[in-house]
């Protein structure tokens, strides 16, 4: 359940981001939420990847780089997903900043049962 409850909070996330961030679309709800379901694949699957890869910039930049990984993330979501557009690195770079935070408290709240 808290799986499908945390992907219903980051599809209203991505939705609302897209109300206030100039640079990203959203076409509805669900392309949204679909947004939310492939941001969490590739979370899981290649940010790892790109982690362990990038390993010596991540040390370097005392993990400033990982920023430009979620940037990079958010831009394959954009296009994997019809209906989500991303204008721009730096707008990607500032969505996924913003959403992480908002993220963390959605699942600090769920997380005090």
């Amino acid at each position: 359940m808290g799986f499908i409850l945390r992907l219903l909070a980051t599809g209203v996330i991505v939705v609302l981001l897209s109300k206030f961030l100039p640079g990203v679309g959203v076409d509805s709800f669900v392309t949204a939420l679909w947004v939310a379901f492939v941001l969490g694949i590739l979370n899981a699957i290649l940010k790892p990847i790109l982690v362990f890869l990038t390993l010596p910039a991540t040390i370097i930049s005392l993990g400033l780089f990982l920023f430009v990984i979620n940037a990079v993330i958010i831009l394959l979501a954009a296009k994997m997903v019809d209906g989500f557009t991303i204008s721009s690195f730096w707008t990607a770079l500032l969505f996924s900043i913003v959403l992480t935070f908002c993220q963390s408290i959605v699942n600090g709240m769920f997380d005090k049962r």
